[in-house]
């Protein structure tokens, strides 16, 4: 692959597990590695499917790669993780110097403070409940691709739950095809070297493998179980949750706006042949 490439970027919660240095969350994700890797166009789908100036709840925030972007295009922005050291990445980026976590077990469930735009929340996911909705709830890094359908519909719940009667809900899956096309092999881009190994299809619907992540020395792993998900079957998922597709945002259907199926027929539409 061209040098120039972007690296893969690695998927949440579907991860069995990780390791490599520094810090690694509860799901497997390494937040040094988090902290090096930029934005890869996912701001600008977002922000082109929003309303300017819309708030925006990140649920599976990480260090805060898309988080950032997103505030400086206009949006405020609640940033959700499990994890506090994640959460001090946010915080800390969106201020222009690093910040460390805190020691476990002493942060809050609401931590802070956050520069202007930046709201921090630390809490799973599943489990969340703000009180409060949003323009906008955005479910990305392939988070609906979990191996695990309970989880897969807890995540929707929280999106339904948080997004208002107005908003709408976005969803970054895995292309439906990318689980045949998948194929083990190295790339570089961004100073860093991807590499998915000890690929294989342990049942129908389901990849697993290895993605390694090397940027100088170091390096770390993910080890994942992820489940194919077709338009009928995201449909589907949505629908349990109370949401209903909108939108095709990406021509390869990766990237999916939904809205309360309170407001009626979603329209299906595509912003971009398909």
């Amino acid at each position: 692959m061209p040098a120039r490439e972007a690296p893969e970027v690695p998927a949440r919660v579907r991860t069995e597990h990780g390791s490599g240095p520094g810090p690694i969350t509860p799901d497997g994700s390494a937040v040094e590695l988090y902290a090096l890797l930029p934005p890869m166009g996912e701001p600008e789908v977002v922000h082109a499917a929003i309303p300017a100036g819309a708030s925006v709840l990140e649920l599976g925030a990480g260090a805060g790669r898309v988080t950032h972007r997103l505030v400086e295009l206009g949006h405020p922005v609640v940033a959700v993780d499990e994890s506090p050291e994640m959460l001090a990445r946010v915080r800390g980026a969106a201020a222009g110097h690093p910040a460390e976590a805190p020691p476990a077990g002493t942060a809050p469930a609401s931590a802070g403070p956050a520069p202007a735009g930046v709201e921090t929340v630390q809490a799973r996911i599943q489990d969340l409940d703000l009180g409060r909705r949003f323009d906008a709830v955005l479910l990305a890094s392939f988070l609906v691709n979990t191996a695990d359908d309970e989880l897969r519909g807890r995540f929707l719940a929280a999106c339904g739950a948080h997004v208002a009667d107005g908003g709408c809900v976005l969803v970054q899956r895995h292309p439906p095809g990318w689980f045949d096309e998948a194929t083990e092999g190295e790339r570089t881009g961004g100073g860093v070297i991807f590499r998915l190994r000890d690929l294989g299809r342990p049942g129908p619907g389901l990849l697993a493998a290895t993605a390694e992540y090397q940027v100088g020395e170091r390096v770390w792993t993910h080890t994942f179980t992820a489940r194919r998900l077709d338009d009928g079957e995201l449909a589907a998922a949505l629908a349990e949750a109370g949401l209903a597709v909108d939108a095709y945002l990406t021509g390869d259907g990766s990237w999916v706006r939904a809205v309360p199926a309170s407001r009626g027929d979603a329209l299906g539409r595509s912003l971009e042949e398909r």
